[in-house]
């Protein structure tokens, strides 16, 4: 039984392929998708959650291995190419390069509409989108246990430091937090926080708590952990510290949350996993589950049903169901709104109120959080029902709007309004916000 970390990168995919049985032209298919988008699986995701007799279709090997629908056919023919006849790395990067750069590395406006200020400086390392959240990404934080092959932050993995978020200075977080009223809350993000040893996390938190920020009622970390690398919170002195940091953040009157991506109930089936949350739990933190609907991972009702009834008998709370974002390999793994809002509702049937503390399908897009609430007919004309759950406006959160039905579309930027119209409500506003951002 795997009780180390291991990583495993693209060089150790040869391996990897004999213990899952694969032939060599999955392999090579694989080290030239890996070539461009970013991989790294551990040996705990690969013993305890993939099952070798389902692969290629095993929907955790799909959530963490390259596959060669990943990029257009032509990006993949060079890539495979080059990766076959053995040309030197220079050569092959030079071609990922290229491709990585029309893949959208940075969705929903996050290099030009999220970056702020403090005393007229841009700070690094800090998003903020919505009023009251602030988005830190510490540096030590910028990668995680196992990369998702659709997540759509992977520009933060590919060694490209013009392409990353990151941020040393705790001190600047405080400042800005201070100086800005409005925040109530500090999503500490990455990659994965908890990929860092309790001594780093506190560096970041404590100064926080010492700070006295009236303003500020919860600190939640982003993670995959729990799924990835359950250990982190159950072996060793370092995972106690972790438990012993979560009881100081909520003795000092803060509330504590670990927003846990958890994409497919097997995740949750290990006797570790389950121990890490009853841990995490006991120590008085609350853990609030999210994902996208990805295809070949998690798009199916049942599949979700089971993942929320699951959550429910933990104690976890389910949160949110995304919508894949518009960057990296999302022809690969989005689906229509229509089908998403199918697979929510048909799951959302299934389940008791318990588990419909979650929100969805959910669009983080530029305007911001913008749920599919329904699929109706209007005066004849067939429409989405849309409605903002986070804006980058306040004044939008919780208004409702209508776009002409359309089968295909899986994005906001592909929908346009019904009833005639000829722009949303927010699109002139979003126009100058770019327009202020150059």
């Amino acid at each position: 039984m795997t009780t180390t970390f291991k990583a495993n990168t693209r060089r150790d995919l040869p391996r990897i392929a004999e213990k899952l049985r694969l032939n060599r032209d999955q392999l090579t298919d694989m080290q030239a998708v890996s070539a461009v988008l970013p991989f790294r699986v551990n040996d705990y995701v690969i013993e305890h959650l993939i099952d070798p007799d389902s692969v290629p279709d095993d929907p955790i090997f799909q959530l963490t291995f390259p596959q060669r629908g990943m990029l257009e056919a032509d990006d993949f023919r060079r890539m495979r190419d080059l990766v076959a006849k053995g040309a030197p790395e220079s050569e092959i990067q030079l071609a990922a390069d290229g491709i990585r750069g029309r893949l959208n590395p940075h969705p929903a406006g996050q290099m030009e509409l999220n970056v702020p200020r403090l005393d007229g400086e841009t700070v690094a390392g800090i998003q903020h989108k919505y009023q009251e959240t602030v988005l830190f990404f510490p540096t030590q934080g910028q990668t995680c246990h196992a990369y998702c092959s659709y997540c759509f932050r992977w520009a933060q993995f590919v060694g490209n430091a013009d392409l990353k978020f990151a941020s040393r200075e705790a001190e600047q977080l405080v400042s800005y937090v201070r100086e800005n009223p409005q925040v109530s809350s500090v999503l500490i993000t990455g990659g994965d926080p908890m990929v860092m040893k309790t001594p780093v996390l506190r560096r970041y938190i404590e100064p926080l708590l010492a700070a006295r920020l009236s303003n500020l009622r919860s600190i939640r970390i982003g993670t995959k952990a729990l799924a990835y690398w359950p250990y982190r919170f159950t072996e060793g002195e370092d995972a106690d510290d972790f438990l012993r940091l979560i009881g100081e953040v909520k003795a000092a009157g803060k509330h504590f949350a670990l927003m846990a991506h958890s994409s497919h109930s097997r995740e949750l089936e290990p006797d570790v996993a389950q121990l890490a949350v009853k841990r995490i739990l006991d120590a008085g933190a609350v853990i609030r589950c999210q994902a996208p609907l990805i295809r070949r991972v998690n798009d199916n009702a049942n599949v979700w049903a089971q993942l929320w009834r699951k959550q429910e008998q933990l104690g976890m709370v389910p949160y949110y169901m995304f919508v894949e974002r518009d960057t990296g390999a999302r022809a690969y793994f989005e689906v229509p709104l229509s089908w998403a809002y199918k697979v929510f509702t048909e799951a959302y049937n299934q389940v008791s109120g318990l588990c419909r503390t979650v929100r969805g399908p959910s669009m983080s897009a530029s305007p911001g959080k913008v749920l599919v609430d329904g699929i109706t007919e209007i005066g004849g004309e067939k429409v989405f029902a849309l409605k903002f759950l986070q804006g980058r406006d306040p004044s939008w959160v919780n208004k409702l709007f209508f776009a002409k039905y359309d089968p295909k579309a899986a994005w906001l930027s592909e929908l346009r309004p019904a009833f005639g119209g000829e722009q949303f409500f927010f699109e002139d506003a979003m126009e100058a916000a770019l327009a202020e951002s150059c």
